[in-house]
C-alpha cells in the first residue's frame, strides 16, 4: 500500500474525541483483516496511545521493536526489519478496510509512510455543509441579485427559495473555479512521494569498473596526449538521460537529491530516503528489489537471452531480447520496467526505470518525465491509484541504436 500524508488530517482535541478514536480502532481490529493477527493489534494500540499522548519521540523503529516485539535494546534493525515489515502490512490492510463502502462514515486511521505516528480523518470534515433555510423567515434579496421586472413582490417563501437557489449556484460556480485552480495533475500525484520527501532522494545508477587507464590531453596542445594508470568508475551515457530528466522533476519542485553508483549503495542508504533505480542487468539493486514483483527481469543460464517475466505467465517470452541477434543489427524492440512502489525491505518509496538494453532505459526515462505518458497511464488505473503500488512494462522500437517513443505493454496495480 502507498500510504502518504493525509490532506486535512484531524487531531482529537478532547477526551470524548480520543475515546471515539479508540473505539474506531477496536472496531477496525475486529475486522477479518486484523482479527487473526496478534502483532497488528499490539502495534496499533501502542502507536495510537502514544500518538494521542503527543509522544512522537517514542514512535521510533528501535523503540517499537523493543516495546512491542520484545527485541533486545541493541538489536540490529537492518538485519531484523520486523517493525518496517509490520508497518507496511498494516498500511495495506487499513486501506483495504476503508475500501468497504460501509466504512464511509467512520473515523479514518492512517499510518503514513516514513512515520509510525497515526493520523486521523473525521468523516464530517469531508462532508458538504448542509444549507438549512427557514421557509417562514423572509429575507431581503442581496444587491447582486436582480429583482423581477414585475411590480409584485415575491411571497416570502418564494423569495427565500430564490435566494437559496442563487446562493447554491454561486457556491457551486466558485467551488468549480477553485477546483480548476488547485486540482492536482496526474503527474503531480505520481511524483508526490518523491517531491514531498524531507530527505534528499537517492539516485542509484549502474556503474562499471571498466578502465585501468585514462587518456589526458595537453592544455597547451590538445592534440598531444598521455596515458596514465587510473581506476575509473564509469556510467553508461544512455543511463544519464533518465537521471537528468528525473533530477529535473525534483529540481522544479525545489527538492534535493544525491547520486551513487550501485556498487557503492547499501541497504542502509536505501532505507534513509526514497530512491530511484536506473538500469537493470548492470544494477544489482534493481534486480534485487524487482525480483519479488509480478514483472521482473530474467535470463537464460548462458546470459545470451534476456527478458521481462510475468509471474502469472512464467513460460512466456513475449518481452525478450536475444543479445546475439541484437549485436547483428541496430534495429530491434526493447522492453523496460517502470515501477513505483513501497519496498518492504526499506519501507521507502522506490522508483525503477530500467530497460533490458539501453534503449529500454532511455524510453523509461522519457515516459516518466512526460506528462502526456503519465496521463495515458492514469486512464488505465483505478480511481485510487495514487495510493497504490504501480508497475508498468514498456516497449520501444530501437532503430540505428536510437529508441523510439515508449508504449505501455502491461500495467499492474496492487
Amino acid at each position: 500500500m502507498l500510504a502518504e500524508q493525509v490532506t486535512g488530517s484531524w487531531e482529537p482535541s478532547n477526551e470524548a474525541e480520543r475515546v471515539a478514536v479508540r473505539e474506531q480502532l477496536e472496531k477496525l481490529l475486529l475486522d477479518s483483516h486484523f482479527s487473526s493477527s496478534k502483532r497488528y493489534p499490539s502495534f496499533l494500540r501502542f502507536v495510537l496511545e502514544h500518538t494521542l499522548a503527543g509522544e512522537p519521540e517514542i514512535l521510533k523503529e528501535r523503540t517499537l521493536g523493543i516495546e512491542i516485539f520484545g527485541r533486545s535494546p541493541d538489536y540490529d534493525t537492518a538485519a531484523d526489519p520486523i517493525v518496517r515489515v509490520t508497518a507496511a502490512e498494516i498500511r495495506k490492510r487499513i486501506e483495504q478496510y476503508y475500501q468497504n463502502p460501509a466504512t464511509k462514515d467512520e473515523i479514518r486511521l492512517f499510518l503514513p509512510s516514513g512515520s509510525y505516528a497515526l493520523q486521523f480523518h473525521a468523516p464530517h470534515s469531508v462532508a458538504a455543509p448542509a444549507i438549512v433555510e427557514d421557509p417562514a423567515a423572509p429575507r431581503e434579496l442581496p444587491a447582486l441579485v436582480t429583482k423581477p421586472e414585475s411590480n409584485k413582490a415575491l411571497p416570502p417563501r418564494r423569495k427565500t427559495m430564490f435566494v437559496s437557489a442563487m446562493f447554491l449556484l454561486l457556491l457551486s460556480t466558485a467551488s468549480f473555479a477553485l477546483w480548476q485552480l488547485f486540482k492536482v495533475s496526474p503527474a503531480e500525484q505520481f511524483w508526490a512521494p518523491f517531491v514531498k520527501s524531507k530527505e534528499p532522494v537517492l539516485f542509484c545508477i549502474a556503474d562499471q569498473n571498466q578502465y585501468s587507464a585514462i587518456t589526458l590531453l595537453d592544455a597547451t596542445d590538445p592534440l598531444r596526449k598521455t596515458t596514465l594508470k587510473d581506476n575509473l568508475v564509469t556510467v553508461v551515457i544512455d543511463d544519464v538521460n533518465p537521471l537528468i530528466g528525473i533530477a529535473g522533476v525534483l529540481q522544479n519542485s525545489q527538492r534535493s537529491y544525491r547520486v551513487q553508483g550501485q556498487s557503492a549503495t547499501s541497504l542502509t542508504d536505501l532505507r534513509s530516503a526514497p530512491s530511484v533505480l536506473i538500469g537493470a542487468y548492470d544494477n544489482g539493486w534493481t534486480l534485487r528489489l524487482t525480483a519479488p514483483l509480478r514483472f521482473h527481469f530474467a535470463n537464460d543460464p548462458e546470459m545470451t537471452r534476456f527478458w521481462i517475466e510475468d509471474r502469472t505467465k512464467p513460460g512466456s517470452r513475449e518481452w525478450l531480447i536475444d543479445r546475439s541477434q541484437q549485436l547483428k543489427t541496430a534495429t530491434y524492440k526493447d522492453y523496460a520496467i517502470v515501477a513505483r512502489f513501497v519496498d518492504p525491505n526499506t519501507d521507502q518509496f522506490t522508483l525503477v526505470a530500467a530497460g533490458i538494453a539501453r534503449g529500454g532505459t532511455v524510453a523509461a526515462g522519457e515516459f516518466l518525465v512526460n506528462a502526456k505518458y503519465i496521463d495515458e497511464l492514469t486512464r488505465q488505473l483505478p480511481a485510487n491509484w495514487s495510493h497504490k503500488n504501480i508497475e508498468i512494462v514498456l516497449e520501444t522500437q530501437v532503430i540505428d541504436s536510437h529508441s523510439g517513443p515508449p508504449h505501455i505493454a502491461a500495467v499492474y496495480v496492487w
